[in-house]
């Protein structure tokens, strides 16, 4: 049984759940205690009496405590990579880098905890010194989802102990096993019991109360777009701090002058790696005229070589859908698309085993053309290896459809022109821009984040990460 971790110690829950390998579902990893929502109020107990001390202590106490959990993450990369594949379906090279990214964000923080951050301001009044200095937010509860089991909690959790804050992290109840890794890794790394609490459960009790405890300060989340909705509520409700990433349906542009090989690449990768399960996945490829008909065969060629297989088989390149649920939502889209006069392409076929034998949640890629930008396949995130091209005449309306969207996380172009590159990359609505590359893939020492309603508040990771875990004193002082 894997406990939570309360105030320092591990504590077994009212009840459990198992953690189901999506590449094998007759493959039980482990069974993971279920916290119930007086277990998460002693959480958030013990967060509010550590962090008093924690937001005291030196950078080089910081320092020491996230350098050793990177050095261990990164050391055990192999292993949790091997674990993160098994719990969540990623292929392995997948995971392994990912555990990578984990690993190095938590160095990256380490070193933030040494630089900080502050400023000494003459006053416009004579004999007045202004210091202006931030300072922790206090306890913070983090809510993660499970498609990126150990990186966006250790880019959440990293920043906050960084700066001083104690944390109450609920992970997603599909993907125990990395976060119960993270935080033995840091129980062990030196963390002082209670500044760092992993309460495993359900979003409507642990998850609840994190939103009405008014001992929590801040709200970090990252999921869908309705439950995003209801933290902002609940935490203007209370006048408690909110950061939300949520959404996307992401375009990427091929213009006719484009690197076919580079573009079909940057599509692939983007719209079907990591099984299309990434917020920042194009799902929406926006392609001129003159170069449309020989990309969307070159599409389904890719395609066809693309093996669809168990996450930690070497040469798999697509895993698993994460679970039934997610595999019946794909499905319904790929249906939906079709009823909607879209052409399927290639793919969308659901596998009920691998080439082992083994069941899974298994889905081919599915590539659909003419298709129109009021399709809900075209408006609505999937959330699945599903995708769809669009064509433009030109730049100018590939421009205005890769803007016809609600969300606004991520978006790429594929053109040799640097005209056009350098213009997309002013007037693409998005909080990320790729050229030449996958949306999908960003660096770990820079702002992350979106546009509209694909996030809410400071962008996470880099320095800009301070933002959101600290606050602001000024301070003035009479000579």
């Amino acid at each position: 049984m894997f406990k939570n971790l309360i105030g320092g110690e591990w504590v077994d829950g009212p009840r459990s759940t198992r953690n189901i390998n999506p590449s094998d579902t007759r493959d039980v990893i482990g069974e993971y205690a279920q916290a119930d929502a007086a277990q998460a109020r002693d959480a958030v107990a013990a967060a509010a009496q550590a962090q008093r001390a924690w937001g005291q202590s030196t950078p080089q106490q910081r320092f020491d405590v996230l350098d050793a959990a990177g050095a261990e993450i990164l050391a055990r990369r192999a292993e949790l990579g091997d674990l993160l594949a098994r719990e969540e379906g990623k292929t392995l090279p997948e995971a392994v880098g990912e555990v990578v990214r984990a690993g190095n964000i938590f160095k990256f923080f380490a070193g933030e905890a040494l630089r900080g951050d502050g400023e000494l301001v003459p006053s416009v009044r004579p004999g007045v010194g202004v210091e202006v200095t931030r300072e922790p937010v206090g306890v913070v509860g983090l809510i993660t989802p499970w498609n990126f089991p150990i990186a966006i909690p250790a880019w959440k959790i990293a920043p906050a102990l960084a700066f001083g804050n104690a944390v109450v992290l609920k992970p997603a109840e599909l993907v125990p096993g990395s976060a119960w890794a993270l935080a033995d890794i840091l129980q062990r790394a030196g963390l002082p019991g209670g500044v760092f609490n992993l309460v495993m459960g359900r979003g409507s009790e642990v998850g609840q109360v994190l939103l009405d405890d008014a001992r929590v300060d801040a709200i970090s989340f990252t999921g869908s777009v309705p439950t995003g909705q209801r933290i902002a509520a609940a935490c203007v409700a209370r006048m408690a701090k909110f950061q939300l990433e949520m959404g996307g349906k992401n375009p990427m542009v091929v213009l006719d002058d484009a690197d076919l090989e580079v573009a079909v690449s940057a599509a692939v990768n983007s719209g079907f790696f990591s099984t299309g399960q990434r917020c920042t996945a194009s799902s929406r490829l926006i392609v001129t005229e003159g170069i449309h008909d020989r990309f969307v065969e070159a599409m389904a060629r890719r395609m066809a070589t693309l093996k669809v297989d168990d996450a930690r088989k070497p040469g798999t390149d697509i895993g698993p859908v994460v679970d039934e649920r997610q595999l019946a939502q794909d499905l319904e889209y790929i249906a939906l698309g079709q009823s909607e006069g879209a052409r399927l392409v290639a793919g969308g076929e659901a596998l009920e085993r691998n080439a082992d034998g083994a069941p899974g949640h298994y889905l081919r890629p599915a590539l659909f053309a003419d298709t129109t930008a009021s399709m809900r396949i075209n408006r609505e995130e999937i959330f699945g290896p599903v995708v769809s091209v669009l064509r433009a005449k030109d730049y100018e309306e590939a421009l205005a459809l890769a803007n016809d969207t609600p969300f606004g996380l991520a978006a790429g172009i594929a053109t040799t022109s640097l005209k056009h590159a350098t213009h997309f990359k002013r007037h693409a609505q998005a909080g990320m821009v790729m050229v030449n590359l996958p949306t999908a893939g960003v660096d770990y020492h820079v702002p992350f984040g979106g546009r509209k309603a694909s996030s809410y508040g400071p962008r996470e990771q880099g320095r800009h990460a301070a933002q959101f875990y600290t606050t602001v004193k000024t301070a003035y002082t009479q000579a």
